[in-house]
């Protein structure tokens, strides 16, 4: 059913290529086309067959095929970030650079509404341009979108930014509570200098898109990230559309037999579920003392993680030992796993992550209690937003020089929000019971689809 009485929208959609950003373009789709709107989602001809079967509307979400042109030292076969090192990330950006010609002769041809992008900077003067409405979507909580935007904006043309700036809240920041370690800082200045494609850093990208856009849209509630909405609105002067928690579909599928049998094996809330997504991977030293963490706290865990730097297989970066020690406890596992069906599982009882705002999605609505390892970029702001503000989780401890953290400081984060009779168990653990509650509410997601769908036709007006 469209809304304001008008004709259903048209909205176009161009994410940047990594698996993460696709799938909550596709969410947000899918809500809108269960309403009776319009979506042409640019991707890559392999790439849309990864994601036919989560494309519930067929009819009204059209994949339209984009052929990445060829850049030097990019993979030929490669479509997202999925297929590639992190090292050529800036070079997938550069190939979808190089398709802006052939998005704008698909956007004359389509004649959408809006287009929603990210990290296409370029995309809100080629909309403009045909009389479309560019809405800067983020794959991310608001927090991050307040940080960068503002960051981008308090730093001066040209000078690179310190390690002390961003050890210290940022001027005017409605926040204390966003300071980094010095590990932290070391890697987002990193992240934000380096060349994303087209002589251009993220920050640029970032910053340059949310000037630009005619409004934010993102995947959160303003009930949780209320400091940040009127802060981007009021100091930037830029409408920020809420689209609440884009929860995903019920899942039709089962779970995974073997996973499914081992699970059933234990208790109520015994299993820690421990995983890093798709993309991150770590090294040596911190996989065995995650894996040894793991092992310390005496509980079950299954452990869905790539293998580190400089192995190919999983097992080769073992501790010695350690299969003979757990194996009837545990399961270190280098593939794909079906996510969300272990989360819900009634004996996972406890979730470590990387910090992924997809991750942490799918976390708020299940039960098991939260312990975070942030690895890079908005991981490091999403924890501190999930640890210091919301207080549903904890991190592990960390060396605030190098990052690292040991065993020890595993077992310790684990036990902590496992325990239902510690100060900080019960905090942790009441805190993340209210906002699932309120996130499941009936009524809430509807209420904030509707909220979104209807700032779009105001943008229109």
């Amino acid at each position: 059913m469209s809304h304001n009485n008008g004709t259903p929208l048209h909205i176009a959609m161009y994410p940047w290529l990594a698996m993460g950003h696709i799938t909550s373009f596709l969410r947000i789709g899918n809500k809108l086309a269960e309403r009776g709107h319009r979506i042409s989602f640019f991707l890559p001809p392999k790439t849309q067959l990864r994601f036919t079967s989560q494309n519930h509307y067929p009819e009204l979400i059209t994949f339209i095929s984009i052929t990445l042109p060829p850049v030097d030292g990019f993979p030929a076969e490669a479509e997202t970030t999925n297929d590639i090192s992190a090292h050529a990330r800036p070079l997938l950006m550069t190939a979808m650079d190089l398709t802006k010609d052939t998005i704008e002769a698909h956007l004359v041809d389509l004649r959408p509404n809006f287009v929603f992008f990210d990290f296409t900077c370029w995309m809100p003067e080629l909309a403009h341009k045909h009389g479309i409405k560019p809405i800067y979507y983020m794959s991310a909580l608001l927090v991050r979108a307040a940080y960068i935007l503002h960051l981008s904006v308090i730093t001066p043309k040209g000078q690179p930014i310190k390690e002390a700036h961003l050890m210290s809240p940022l001027p005017l920041l409605p926040s204390p509570h966003m300071t980094h370690r010095a590990h932290e800082a070391r890697s987002l200045i990193e992240a934000f200098h380096l060349d994303f494609g087209g002589g251009l850093t993220l920050l640029d990208r970032v910053g340059k898109s949310s000037r630009e856009c005619d409004a934010i849209g993102i995947k959160t509630c303003r009930e949780m990230e209320e400091i940040y909405y009127e802060f981007v609105e009021k100091k930037y002067g830029k409408p920020v559309l809420t689209a609440g928690p884009v929860l995903p579909d019920p899942i039709s599928t089962k779970l995974d037999e073997r996973f499914n049998k081992w699970l059933a094996s234990f208790g109520f809330d015994q299993v820690i579920y421990c995983a890093f997504g798709s993309e991150c991977t770590i090294n040596l030293v911190a996989f065995q003392e995650l894996v040894l963490g793991l092992e310390l706290t005496g509980s079950p865990f299954l452990a869905a993680l790539k293998a580190p730097t400089g192995h190919d297989i999983i097992e080769s970066a073992l501790p010695e030992g350690f299969l003979e020690r757990t194996k009837d406890r545990g399961i270190v596992y280098g593939g794909w796993v079906q996510q969300q069906l272990i989360l819900r599982h009634p004996s996972v009882g406890c979730f470590v992550t990387h910090c992924g705002a997809g991750s942490l999605s799918e976390a708020m609505v299940n039960k098991c209690q939260l312990v975070m390892i942030p690895h890079a970029v908005d991981q490091f702001i999403n924890a501190k937003m999930m640890s210091l503000e919301l207080r549903v989780g904890v991190e592990v401890e960390r060396r605030d020089e190098d990052g690292f953290f040991s065993r020890e400081d595993v077992r310790k984060a684990v036990e902590s929000v496992m325990d239902e009779n510690s100060v900080l168990g019960k905090e942790v653990m009441a805190n993340h019971a209210k906002w699932r509650e309120f996130i499941l509410k009936d009524g809430i997601e509807e209420s904030y689809i509707s909220g979104f769908i209807d700032k779009l036709y105001d943008l229109l007006r």
